[in-house]
């Protein structure tokens, strides 16, 4: 299960270590508020996880609410290493039910994902997934109520069993471009936030790119460098 940011009341050390605006134990990309928000596009390339001693988890994805509220629609993928091999799917979910497996998505490391979330007006959204590079593609539609009050990029350490899993190292990975509301979501290094897990920095991403419309993200405690726009 995806949940809300668990976070890290560290706004100072964010911005001297990396001119970001906040932590979390478990995201780690951007989140923008301060509108409403009712329709959200992203695309990434899904990481190769590494092996790991123990198993270790990850997922990418874009979502509408969860930063500032209990609330969340969101879609992405899963890289993890269990029980000693690398695992891949993808995945939508609407806070507070489980995520849903979708089982006609065969994803793997390298493949190019886009992502499209959408409020129909109605109290219903539509939740699309695309795989470009298998030629695969998922829809749905669903009830959702959130305020739309944040939009988000996200690499994640997921909850599971009901605990934040410790994050797999996946390498690196970019979410370029996105949208909100149909437009630019013009970025700023303030919206973006690493994740820290047992008091060191795991998962980091880059200051955004020239047009403010996407980043790079990486494991590790190393800022990257912004993709080329």
């Amino acid at each position: 299960m995806r949940r809300v940011p668990t976070n890290i009341r560290t706004p100072n050390l964010a911005r001297r270590v990396h001119n970001l605006g906040w932590a979390a134990s478990n995201w780690s990309g951007y989140a923008i508020s301060g509108s409403t928000y009712n329709d959200i596009t992203g695309n990434w390339t899904v990481p190769t996880v590494k092996r790991s001693s123990g198993n270790t988890y990850s997922s990418s994805w874009i979502g509408i609410d969860g930063f500032n509220n209990s609330n969340l629609i969101q879609t992405g993928t899963e890289q993890d290493y269990v029980n000693g091999h690398a695992q891949y799917d993808a995945w939508w979910e609407i806070l507070p039910a489980a995520e849903t497996v979708i089982p006609t998505m065969a994803v793997s490391p390298g493949d190019h994902m886009s992502a499209h979330i959408h409020n129909n007006g109605n109290g219903t959204w539509t939740i699309t997934l695309k795989d470009l590079t298998q030629g695969e593609s998922f829809s749905t539609t669903q009830s959702y109520s959130g305020p739309g009050s944040s939009a988000e990029w996200i690499q994640e350490a997921p909850q599971i069993n009901g605990s934040i899993a410790t994050l797999a190292n996946y390498g690196a990975t970019t979410f370029d471009p996105g949208t909100v509301n149909g437009g630019n979501p013009r970025l700023t290094s303030s919206d973006g936030g690493y994740m820290i897990q047992n008091g060191s920095v795991v998962s980091d991403p880059s200051n955004p790119d020239s047009d403010t419309d996407g980043f790079n993200v990486i494991f590790g405690s190393t800022q990257p460098s912004a993709p080329l726009s």
